[in-house]
């Protein structure tokens, strides 16, 4: 086979297989429902609430201990 065949040819393969990869990945529905209430309070309850973290006061900051 002549070097522009097989040239031709690896583009061609690239371009199909990064098409298939592209037509898989935005296949996938990546769009989740809201959570309900029901399972926000579950979520809070056990991670915590969205609240901010309290300020760290002076000297609790983590430090190795050497």
């Amino acid at each position: 086979m002549n070097r522009a065949v097989v040239i031709a040819l690896l583009v061609v393969v690239a371009a199909v297989s990064s098409a298939a990869t592209v037509l898989i990945v935005k296949s996938r529905d990546t769009t989740k429902p809201p959570l309900t209430e029901e399972r926000r309070a579950v979520r809070e309850k056990f991670f915590g609430s969205n609240k901010e973290l309290p300020r760290i006061k002076d000297g609790q900051e983590m430090r190795p201990r050497w």
